[in-house]
């Protein structure tokens, strides 16, 4: 493999890794949340901090992608 082609991958995977695990820590959250939301109505601010808080991973993934391809040119 080229090492444009090495760097591209490694970018795809900086972003898809954290994608699916933040995928699946959603899919773990969002009926927890929605179960303890209809017997505590009034954590409506947690469940969405709960919910914000893995989409960073994806975040930051989109950076050191961005930041793989912008060093390696």
């Amino acid at each position: 493999m080229s090492p444009t082609a090495v760097n591209a991958l490694a970018a795809a995977l900086a972003v898809a890794i954290p994608a699916l695990a933040t995928a699946w820590a959603q899919s773990r959250i969002g009926p927890a949340i929605a179960a303890s939301m209809a017997e505590k109505p009034e954590l409506s601010t947690v469940a969405v901090l709960m919910i914000a808080i893995p989409e960073t991973m994806v975040i930051l993934g989109f950076v050191v992608a961005m930041v793989i391809l912008v060093r390696t040119g």
